[in-house]
């Protein structure tokens, strides 16, 4: 890689993951629009995210990140929106109160449109036709047309994801996020789950606290912190056009930042260390994903810890950890081990979505017991390495799909056909997903005593 980084770099390198579009012209007319565009976030809002992931890689705070696989055209709606933002204040709520921890939110949401694909052509009753690449992309449709790359497609995205931000800024902001709301925050569908009770003990709880707190002059009215929340948006870096054409100078720095995105990812399907992807994302200021699979090996990961963040920033980079149930434990000790003897300032996360993908029948489902057993590994791990399990990465929905087999209401493959309504792999429903929130709030508060406890007995 070459010193001098510019937005346009990563053009003069291989590239993965990239659709063939038919008009060039076209493209560089779309590109040159959005050029010209608002940005959707601000590098203030990146940095202050930035400053409280070095937080969770102190172990000061656990990093909650969901949303959707891929986001989509046709089901962009306010009532969507408030759903997912509900259930992820839901989750949040339990991991900051019964696991004892800060939790910074980070959303898959307004961006994640775009979708890496193992094969560039999908084949059906013997036609061929592009894969899906994802609405900014391409149609889901198994059509000609559909499946023709158009680069007005991210226009479209754009405004989507300027209506999206728009709205959640307003729930964040708005006094939605209000702690004194926790008992109106249970989905509808939620209040007849096996876990409805803990929720509404944990709730009462909270209740509790905050009658103390008004009682001694800590309320909506005089402290923020009460009504508000900062939450953030995220999304894989994969359509490198359209992020350099939201690529722009932060005034008061002089530090180039994308602005479609508070924090950006790269896949495991392009993090080669000498391709356009990383390139690209080394020169960005903002805080930086980078999805590690069983083919990461430790020297790999090293070099492109070097590539994406040289200054060892804290806060920085995340390395979010898709191994899966059955080889997490082939592979992420070494990597803890490399960093750890590297001296190198990471957060870790646990992706236990994507290796844990498999065939049932006709439908891609997950199983709730192996996306459970890889976060319970995890965390495992990182208490054996003596380092800290710092965060979730999950894909999930604030809707009652069936698309994950399993949880507390024990949905079977038979189920899957009722509700399986995911563009493409398949997400915890918001049950599940809080769930997933109550059971991981029991491992963060014991690491967070594994913590404290060195501290407590320097203090004696």
């Amino acid at each position: 890689m070459g010193e001098r980084w510019t937005p346009k770099t990563w053009r003069n390198l291989p590239i993965q993951q990239v659709p063939q579009y038919p008009d060039a012209a076209a493209l560089e007319a779309v590109e040159s629009q959005l050029a010209s565009f608002p940005p959707l976030v601000f590098a203030g809002e990146a940095r202050k995210l930035k400053k409280s992931l070095a937080k969770v890689a102190a172990g000061e705070a656990f990093l909650l990140q969901g949303g959707d696989c891929a986001e989509s055209f046709d089901e962009h709606s306010a009532d969507n929106i408030r759903d997912f933002f509900r259930v992820f204040l839901q989750m949040a709520l339990v991991l900051t109160f019964a696991g004892g921890s800060p939790v910074v939110k980070v959303g898959r949401i307004a961006g994640q449109f775009a979708k890496p694909r193992s094969s560039p052509t999908e084949t059906l009753d013997g036609v061929s036709l592009p894969s899906y690449r994802g609405d900014i992309v391409n149609g889901l449709t198994f059509t000609d047309e559909a499946r023709l790359p158009d680069p007005r497609r991210q226009l479209e995205a754009y405004r989507q994801s300027a209506a999206t931000l728009n709205l959640l800024r307003a729930f964040a902001q708005g006094g939605y996020a209000n702690l004194e709301n926790s008992h109106r925050w249970m989905l509808g569908f939620v209040k007849d789950s096996p876990q409805s009770s803990r929720y509404a003990d944990c709730a009462e709880r909270m209740t509790e606290a905050l009658n103390f707190m008004r009682a001694i002059g800590i309320n909506p009215e005089t402290h923020q912190e009460v009504r508000t929340t900062d939450f953030y948006t995220s999304h894989e870096a994969l359509l490198l056009g359209y992020e350099e054409a939201l690529t722009r100078v932060d005034s008061t720095s002089g530090d180039w930042y994308a602005t479609s995105g508070h924090m950006l990812w790269v896949g495991d399907r392009t993090r080669q260390p000498d391709h356009a992807h990383i390139e690209y994302a080394r020169g960005i200021r903002n805080p930086i994903g980078l999805k590690c699979g069983p083919s990461m090996t430790g020297e790999g990961l090293i070099r492109l810890i070097d590539a994406l963040n040289p200054e060892d920033e804290a806060g920085r980079l995340t390395l979010i950890c898709r191994f899966g149930a059955d080889k997490v434990g082939d592979h992420l000790p070494n990597l803890i081990r490399t960093v750890e003897r590297e001296g190198r300032n990471v957060v870790w996360a646990c992706d236990p979505m994507h290796g844990n993908t498999i065939a049932a029948g006709r439908y891609k489902t997950r199983p709730f017991e192996r996306v459970m057993q890889e976060i319970g590994s995890f965390f495992d791990i990182h208490r054996s390495e003596g380092s800290v399990a710092g965060g979730l990465h999950l894909e999930m929905t604030g809707k009652d799909v069936t698309e994950c087999t399993g949880g507390a209401r024990a949905l079977t493959a038979d189920d899957l056909q009722d509700r399986y309504h995911t563009y493409c792999d398949p997400r915890l429903n918001a049950e599940q997903a809080l769930e997933v929130a109550f059971l991981t709030a029991e491992l963060v508060k014991r690491e967070q005593a594994e913590i404290e406890r060195p501290r407590l007995d320097a203090a004696e």
